[in-house]
């Protein structure tokens, strides 16, 4: 690092930083590695960057020392504001801070993407909102979204259910969303010993690159309900876990041409998006009789 700030220990001692588990804070103090974070984003040189949960500002400073035109960051604790508005006069004000709650804000409106730049949002989450703002992230109505791509840190166990493939047990409800709207991936793995306060699991960065979904023609709610339904009692056959749906189980799953036997962890995302598919098509046309 060469933006001449203090390193991230002496940063949370002077600023009295100590992570608290209420804002779900676990900050990293090696700067090598959030640098080696902010590269998985790929070049920032045009991007205007929105981070969650910044804390001292570790993986901002990775950001903007990586190019990062501009990052705009929410944080709901008030005492990391001070180290961040010393980040932000080091890079030359390229760094704009707002205290709010992420699970309640319009990134768009905070981030005003300019002419010719490129959304990407970048972050280390909070454990207890990480996957309540992945999944508002991934179920906008109007897509492709706003956003180029997502460079997010997760708990191992959240990362791996992201990516999981069709026969694993961590395939589910995230994992369909995700490979149904996007490429994602694991880009890189972060041990429990690189946090202060050590957690007591690894963590693991995604990055996810939106898509056209697999099928067009599918409706967001659509998809949801199928797979919350089919994963809800995941351990049922499909004829049993779809029983809730308005519309007859057995006619859905004929179909959309899946054996009824199966269980939901054996469905490709292709098939539950089929499944979604016949399932608008069979209640419209019940709808109608």
């Amino acid at each position: 690092m060469s933006d001449k700030l203090p390193p991230l220990r002496e940063v949370i001692k002077t600023h009295d930083l100590q992570a608290k588990k209420s804002f779900g804070q676990n900050f990293l103090l090696d700067l090598n590695l959030t640098g080696k974070i902010a590269r998985v984003a790929g070049d920032l040189s045009n991007s205007a960057v929105y981070e969650v949960g910044p804390g001292p500002g570790g993986l901002t400073r990775g950001l903007l020392e990586n190019g990062a035109k501009r990052v705009v960051a929410v944080e709901m604790d008030p005492r990391c504001l001070p180290a961040l508005n010393e980040v932000s006069a080091a890079y030359k004000n390229a760094l704009t801070v707002h205290q709010a709650d992420a699970l309640k804000v319009n990134e768009q409106e905070f981030l005003k993407v300019q002419e010719g730049e490129e959304a990407r949002i970048a972050s280390n989450l909070p454990y207890n909102v990480g996957t309540a703002l992945f999944v508002k992230w991934l179920t906008l109505e109007d897509w492709l979204p706003w956003y180029k791509s997502l460079t997010l840190m997760f708990q191992q166990e959240v990362a791996e259910r992201i990516v999981a493939s069709p026969g694993s047990k961590a395939y589910g409800r995230l994992s369909v969303l995700a490979q149904w709207r996007g490429r994602v991936r694991i880009a890189m793995r972060v041990p429990a010993a690189a946090f202060t306060p050590q957690p007591k699991v690894s963590s693991a960065i995604i990055h996810f690159e939106p898509t056209a979904p697999i099928d067009e023609r599918v409706r967001l709610k659509d998809l949801e309900k199928v797979v919350e339904r089919a994963f809800g009692q995941r351990r049922k056959m499909l004829r049993a876990s779809l029983k809730s749906l308005d519309v007859p189980a057995l006619d859905l799953l004929e179909a959309a041409g899946i054996e009824p036997t199966l269980r939901a962890e054996n469905i490709s995302v292709e098939g539950f998006v089929e499944l979604a598919r016949q399932y608008a098509i069979l209640r419209t046309h019940n709808a109608n009789l």
